[in-house]
């Protein structure tokens, strides 16, 4: 899982703000890594890093286990950020097929367990956090995400239903939805992603991962269901609100002001990501033309 990349950069700001933290992540390596540079942002002496090597995405009984060793050493979970995820783009029948239930287990699954394994506490004690980091193409799906958006979609599905219920034991459920963010796992999938899927990203641009934690960390301590990154992301939050909780009376109106807007926005945008999309494929049939008369 990316700890290393919006992960690691939320324990960072949340260490800056004197909290106790435990990095969960499977490659030990990387988790010591993690661990020393988390603890140079601490604020007082008294304050911990407790590292667990899991994959969240596998066993339950696992990940139940080692967040209850978790809790006996550092107490409760106050806040619980899911930011274990993976990404694969390329076309839908060129995406190998066990890879569609792999990221449905790593980026739907790795945020249910762990989820799972807090919330009796949480209840418990009526109070708590908890963090799901989807995507933009978590809001809106794009070419090239066929098995990567659909499991982040399901993170918002998730986080409507859990935030109904846990309202009244003054749990808050927060769903970000941070655009391409400059990390080793944004380096990896550039790799294999098709011409296409990179020409409509670009549209939204690449942020520093420290920038995201900032703003979702914030997001989570306020008990926002919903965060964003930048004016793009503003408009796909405010655009695909739908039958989301409101957190303030301020958001609400926004949302009903900007939403016609907004929608006409959309629609330009999607008539140029339809264009790009047509531009590339025509581009290929001349190529295939071009080598076919070589």
């Amino acid at each position: 899982a990316h700890l290393f990349g919006i992960g690691k950069c939320i324990a960072m700001e949340c260490y800056k703000q004197g909290a106790f933290i435990t990095l969960v992540a499977r490659d030990e390596a990387k988790l010591l890594q993690a661990k020393k540079e988390v603890e140079k942002c601490a604020i007082n002496d008294k304050q911990v890093v407790l590292c667990i090597s899991v994959d969240v995405s596998k066993d339950y009984g696992q990940v139940e286990s080692v967040i209850k060793q978790a809790q006996e050493k550092l107490g409760p979970v106050d806040m619980l950020v899911n930011c274990a995820g993976m990404s694969i783009s390329g076309k839908f029948e060129e995406v190998e097929v066990d890879r569609f239930k792999r990221l449905m287990e790593v980026n739907y699954l790795g945020s249910v367990y762990p989820t799972r394994a807090v919330i009796t506490t949480m209840k418990e004690r009526r109070m708590g956090r908890i963090m799901f980091v989807s995507s933009q193409a978590g809001q809106i799906g794009l070419f090239g995400y066929t098995a990567y958006s659909p499991s982040k979609f399901a993170l918002r599905g998730l986080a409507e239903s859990l935030q109904m219920e846990m309202k009244p034991y003054n749990i808050y459920v927060t769903v970000a939805y941070p655009p391409d963010t400059d990390t080793p796992g944004l380096a990896e999938e550039n790799k294999t992603k098709p011409l296409e899927t990179k020409l409509i990203s670009e549209t939204s641009g690449v942020c520093q991962p420290e920038q995201v934690a900032k703003i979702v960390v914030r997001d989570a301590v306020q008990g926002n269901f919903n965060s964003s990154v930048g004016p793009d992301g503003y408009m796909l939050s405010a655009l695909t609100c739908g039958m989301s909780p409101v957190t303030s009376i301020t958001e609400g109106l926004q949302q009903i002001v900007t939403m016609g807007l907004f929608r006409t926005i959309a629609l330009f945008y999607l008539g140029s990501f339809d264009s790009i999309v047509r531009r590339c494929m025509i581009q290929r049939e001349q190529s295939k033309a071009a080598d076919k008369r070589e």
